[in-house]
């Protein structure tokens, strides 16, 4: 076999450097050539080229290592202690299992909702589902008052139902004296800085009447003009504390609440709580003897203390156009934690009706018959706050 011409790498073929003119390789490309013969011939000493690193041979996809870590299988002990099946794609983290669809999140968010919601989770669903039908079929009335009986029932009185049975547990006496199809008066007490108590007395009514009762109330211009309030408290039934208002809700045979001692009541310090402020000029009695209806003192006790006001900033009411500003020992010192009321222990009292149906209606406008009136009425709600306190252990409890 002839000799090969070997070119120097890099010399483009031409003579490299350190070669001479004649075309006769080196010992190391003789040897090279001769490699590619059948015998290969031992190189000289210190002319043995280095061997090439041989190539890392490539790993079949089957084999394990080459595909990286793999998740740990449960073993059949482990499965039938956590439940899990072979396979099952869960994460732990200090015992916790995280699901591992969404599937199994919503089931999860599902049983714990119906968990919290107790026994009463099918009919509370089943309810829900119908109030949204009727909001967008339309399927709800609204009276010339603006009360929307729908809204009310449904979504209103269960959102203030735990504040009434768990936080304030309010007890109800002389429920038996409110009438079941026919117009009365409720006349109360008013306290506790915000209108707090006459919310849990329209509950009250319609928890304990056989025909669940919607209880009219009638509030203060002041009430109306603030954004959401106003139009929340027509939509629950209120209106406006006119005699006009009051004589169409009476003669229709509604059941109308008032609380004559406005903002006098709920506004006055802690120190003359359970003390009746003045009734007025007894617009109420002749409200009642025009549409010749019984009225119901009712006494409340508990809702002076949910914030006691031990002092008031006259200056800031002012600048807000509020009756009065009150300060409490959580308010305004504790920001909005201070609107949080104080668990007191509620009694609500229905008292005996006082009739109306032997006046006639021309003696509502006698001063004489609607001052003795009312103050009979006013006397009777005093003497059983006074009584109520007597009974109630703590104010707490």
């Amino acid at each position: 076999m002839s000799q090969a011409d070997v070119v120097p790498i890099g010399t483009r073929g031409r003579p490299g450097r350190g070669s001479s003119t004649t075309r006769t390789p080196s010992a190391a490309s003789r040897s090279l050539a001769g490699s590619a013969a059948a015998a290969p011939a031992s190189p000289p000493a210190g002319d043995q080229p280095t061997p090439p690193a041989p190539a890392r041979a490539s790993r079949p996809a089957t084999d394990p290592e080459a595909r990286g870590p793999t998740r740990p299988t449960s073993s059949p002990q482990e499965e039938s202690t956590t439940g899990r099946q072979p396979g099952e794609e869960t994460t732990t983290n200090d015992g916790f299992e995280l699901p591992s669809s969404l599937a199994e999140l919503l089931a999860l968010v599902g049983d714990t909702a119906y968990a919290a919601l107790g026994p009463d989770a099918d009919r509370l669903v089943a309810e829900g589902l119908g109030f949204l039908r009727r909001r967008l079929t339309g399927d709800y009335g609204v009276d010339l008052f603006g009360l929307d009986s729908d809204l009310t029932e449904t979504v209103v009185l269960p959102l203030l139902r735990p504040l009434f049975e768990s936080y304030f547990r309010v007890e109800v006496k002389g429920a038996e004296n409110l009438p079941d199809d026919s117009g009365a008066l409720i006349v109360a007490n008013h306290s506790g800085t915000i209108a707090v108590d006459a919310v849990m007395t329209a509950l009250a009514v319609h928890d304990h009447t056989p025909s669940q009762r919607i209880l009219r109330m009638l509030g203060a211009d002041f009430v109306y003009s603030l954004p959401v309030v106003g139009e929340m408290a027509r939509k629950t039934g209120s209106t406006l504390a006119c005699g006009e208002d009051a004589h169409r809700l009476l003669t229709s045979g509604e059941l109308v609440g008032v609380w004559p001692e406005g903002f006098k009541g709920i506004g006055k310090p802690y120190r003359e709580r359970y003390r009746l402020q003045r009734f007025g000029r007894g617009g109420f009695v002749s409200s009642a003897v025009t549409a010749g209806v019984p009225i119901i003192p009712t006494a409340i006790v508990g809702a002076e203390e949910i914030y006691p006001i031990i002092g008031n900033l006259p200056l800031v009411a002012r600048l807000l156009g509020a009756p009065y500003f009150p300060v409490t020992p959580t308010f305004p010192w504790l920001g909005p934690l201070g609107l949080l009321p104080l668990p007191s222990k509620w009694i609500i009292e229905f008292g005996e009706p006082i009739e109306t149906d032997d006046l006639h209606p021309d003696e509502a406008d006698d001063p004489m018959v609607v001052f003795n009136l009312g103050d009979q009425v006013r006397e009777t709600i005093q003497q059983k706050l006074y009584q109520l306190l007597q009974e109630r252990r703590s104010v707490f409890f």
